[in-house]
C-alpha cells in the first residue's frame, strides 16, 4: 500500500475551535484511547498514512492534525509563537473534538516539542507520549547559535520555495535505499508547506526547550527513532531517553520519515 492509497480513506477535515480552525484527519474507529498525532517542520497529517490506516484496522482512534499554519489551519496569531502556544491551539482542538480521557501524544520530529509542551500544561489528560525522532529545539543554545539555525532555514525556504525545498531536501528525509514512492510521498507533502507556516514553527523550534517541558510531563515516555537518521540522529535521540532514565528504541534502518519508512515498527509501539 502506498500513502495515497492508505489516505484515501481520511480524507481532510476542518473543525473550528476557539483558538482558531483546525484542518486533520481521523481513522474514525471507536476505541478507549485516542491517540494523537503530530507531524514535523516540512510534513503534515499525510506523513501519518500508515498509522491512520493501521488504527482504522485495530480498531484505535487515531487523529492526526495539520499544525496551525499548515493547509487549512489557522495560524499562531504571533510572529513568534513558542511552543506553548501550539500546545494550546492542540487542546482546544481535542475540546472541539468532544475527545475525553486520557490521550496518547505522538509527536514526530518538531512535533515532539508540541506534544513535550501540551503534556506539561495538562498532564492530567495525557496517558502516554511516544516521541519520534525528536527535535529538541535551540532555546538552551547561544542567541548567535539560535539566529544562525533559524536564518538558514528560512534562507532556504525563501531561496527555493515549497517545491524547490521538497526536492532539494526530501530524499534526505529517508534512508538511501528507501523505495521510490516513498520518496515521492516525502516531497510531495513537502512541497505544500505554507512558507508562513512554516516560518512561524522554524521560530518555534529555535525557542523550543524538549528536556525542560519534558521535566513537567508527569506521564510515561517512548523515545523512539531510525538508525539511519541524519535529522535527528540516534546519538541525540538517545540523549533524550538517557535525560528521562530510558532506553532509546531502535526503528531499524530508517531514516527521518519514519512514521512512512518504518510504518510496521512504529505501528507496534503505537499498539496498532
Amino acid at each position: 500500500m502506498n500513502p495515497p492509497t492508505a489516505l484515501a480513506a481520511h480524507p481532510l477535515t476542518v473543525v473550528d475551535t476557539p483558538r482558531g480552525q483546525v484542518q486533520y484527519r481521523d481513522s474514525g474507529a471507536p476505541g478507549p484511547v485516542t491517540h494523537v498525532l503530530l507531524h514535523g517542520i516540512g510534513s503534515a497529517s499525510a506523513s501519518w498514512a500508515f498509522q491512520l490506516a493501521a488504527a482504522r484496522v485495530a480498531g484505535v482512534r487515531a487523529l492526526a492534525w495539520d499544525a496551525p499554519g499548515y493547509g487549512l489551519s489557522t495560524p499562531i496569531g504571533t510572529e513568534h509563537p513558542q511552543a506553548a502556544d501550539y500546545a494550546a491551539r492542540l487542546w482546544s482542538w481535542l475540546d472541539a473534538m468532544g475527545v475525553g480521557g486520557a490521550v496518547t501524544l505522538v509527536g514526530h520530529s518538531l512535533g515532539a516539542l508540541m506534544v513535550a509542551s501540551a503534556a506539561a500544561q495538562q498532564p492530567q489528560r495525557v496517558r502516554q507520549l511516544v516521541l519520534l525522532s525528536p527535535a529538541q529545539g535551540y532555546g538552551t543554545a547561544t542567541p548567535a547559535d539560535r539566529a544562525k539555525k533559524l536564518e538558514d532555514r528560512l534562507a532556504t525556504l525563501h531561496k527555493l520555495g515549497p517545491e524547490g525545498m521538497a526536492q532539494a531536501r526530501g530524499a534526505a528525509m529517508l534512508s538511501p535505499n528507501a523505495p521510490t514512492h516513498l520518496v515521492q510521498a516525502v516531497q510531495d507533502t513537502m512541497a505544500q508547506v505554507v512558507p508562513a507556516g512554516y516560518t512561524q514553527a522554524a521560530r518555534m523550534l529555535s525557542t523550543g526547550d524538549l528536556l525542560a517541558d519534558l521535566s513537567r510531563a508527569g506521564c510515561p515516555v517512548t523515545v523512539a527513532c531510525g538508525s539511519a537518521d541524519t535529522i535527528t540522529p540516534p546519538e541525540g535521540c538517545r540523549r533524550v531517553a538517557q535525560h528521562l532514565g530510558l532506553s532509546l528504541v531502535d526503528l531499524g534502518p530508517a531514516g527521518h520519515a519514519c512514521p512512512l519508512e518504518a510504518a510496521d515498527p512504529v505501528n507496534r509501539l503505537l499498539g496498532f
